[in-house]
């Protein structure tokens, strides 16, 4: 069931389709263009130094939320001012460092935080987005046992309707960058009526349709089941430090010595992309921005994502228990949870929920998204014919996974780049 966009290729085949191509990365990422080269008929190994979503994919918000997805770097977040980003309390938290690749990433996050340039990198978003939630069903149809479910309420609360107003102004963007989105407004009592675990402080709301949400880690280990069951392999604890361009192929290295030859090589490893992929001429650094996450219990669950915009802060019913996500945290993958940024969400989101069990937390976790300064994934071939990248999605590697895998093995089985891709080349 080869998954093409119609209309949407451009150029000529380079060389023969690639038989045998390494993935490295098993997140959303990784195993959707694993998924959808299967879907070509290529064999595929997928490599992950952790396990089957260990990093991003595994504690995040889960939204399935194209209408949202926007580039990170927005005017908005110069509002926060140097001494707010400094603070642990913050949203956006940047920990004094003098490292030199999270400078060059905070210099060049701060010249793309214009107006004119979030538009722009907007408009190259848009044709993404409206393929998004296409990508899921072809995957469902495809044999892709996990659900999407669609939000029967989506609701961005404020306390007062002068806070909404920011919101409302980036809805407008991304209106007028092509992106149809459908949304209505409600006060404090109809945002309450739609979702009566708001509380009594909620005085205004944006309430979004046609949006969906899923259990993420639920649903990358399900995406992999399928990989498996197509005849894929799915190698864990299996770190890749190197990879080589030679005349008989891509050449893998593993941490254990061991090495792979294949046809061609996806690095689709979220924060750490720009290890293995700056030899073969990716320069943008990609940042981990670390989100928390946690679950409570809840007396009356929502019908659907709820979101604190303001506080940074998202709530998605998970089973009978409430996922609570926020903040984005500069720091290194590696770095341990800091304790300080989940009483932060919990101090944040106290005052506007009613009936969570903020104290009765389970499943606290932190995970590295990978961001890059324009806010725009890397997506595409690398100097390498036989190199690809795919990653840098910031908060969206959930949402744009499947589009991206679908495009991309594309790309890589045909030789064409699909029109959508252009703007992510990995060597811009």
């Amino acid at each position: 069931m080869a998954s093409s966009v119609s209309g949407s290729v451009s150029g000529s085949a380079s060389g023969p389709r690639p038989d045998r191509v390494a993935v490295v990365g098993a997140g959303m990422v990784g195993l959707s263009t694993a998924w959808f080269l299967q879907d070509r008929g290529v064999e595929v190994t997928v490599y992950d130094r952790g396990g089957v979503a260990a990093g991003a994919s595994l504690g995040n918000a889960g939204w399935l939320t194209p209408g949202l997805a926007t580039p990170l770097p927005e005017p908005a977040v110069l509002r926060y001012g140097l001494r707010a980003v400094l603070s642990p309390s913050s949203p956006v938290y940047v920990p004094p460092s003098a490292d030199p690749g999270l400078i060059r990433f905070l210099t060049g996050f701060v010249r793309h935080s214009t107006t004119a340039r979030w538009r722009r990198a907007m408009s190259a978003l848009v044709p993404v987005n409206r393929l998004a939630l296409g990508s899921f069903d072809l995957l469902a149809a495809g044999g892709v046992e996990a659900p999407t479910v669609e939000a029967k309420s989506f609701v961005a609360a404020y306390r007062t309707a002068r806070e909404r107003t920011v919101l409302l102004e980036e809805l407008e963007h991304i209106r007028s960058a092509g992106q149809d989105i459908d949304f209505d407004l409600l006060d404090g009592d109809e945002a309450r009526e739609a979702e009566p675990c708001l509380s009594p402080r909620i005085g205004a709301a944006v309430r979004l349709h046609g949006q969906r949400y899923i259990d993420p880690g639920a649903f990358v280990h399900a995406l992999a089941d399928s990989v498996r069951a197509r005849g894929g392999e799915i190698r864990t604890g299996a770190a890749v430090t190197a990879v080589h361009d030679r005349a008989d192929g891509a050449h893998l290295v593993l941490s254990g010595g061991t090495t792979g030859r294949f046809d061609a090589v996806v690095l689709a490893g979220g924060a750490h992309l720009g290890d293995l992929g700056r030899k073969f001429g990716i320069r943008r650094v990609v940042q981990a921005g670390r989100g928390y996450s946690f679950s409570v219990p809840v007396e009356r669950a929502p019908s659907g994502p709820v979101y604190f915009p303001a506080q940074r802060v998202a709530c998605t019913p998970l089973g009978d228990r409430l996922r609570v996500a926020g903040m984005m945290e500069f720091r290194r993958p590696g770095a341990p949870l800091d304790r300080r940024r989940i009483r932060a969400i919990v101090d944040a989101a106290r005052p506007l929920l009613e009936g969570a069990g903020l104290d009765a937390r389970r499943d606290e976790w932190v995970g590295s998204r990978p961001c890059t300064a324009d806010g725009l994934p890397l997506i595409g071939a690398t100097r390498s014919p036989r190199v690809f990248a795919a990653g840098g999605h910031g908060m969206w590697g959930i949402t744009l996974g499947p589009v991206t895998g679908r495009l991309l093995a594309e790309r890589i089985a045909t030789g064409r780049e699909p029109a959508e891709l252009r703007p992510f080349d990995p060597l811009r």
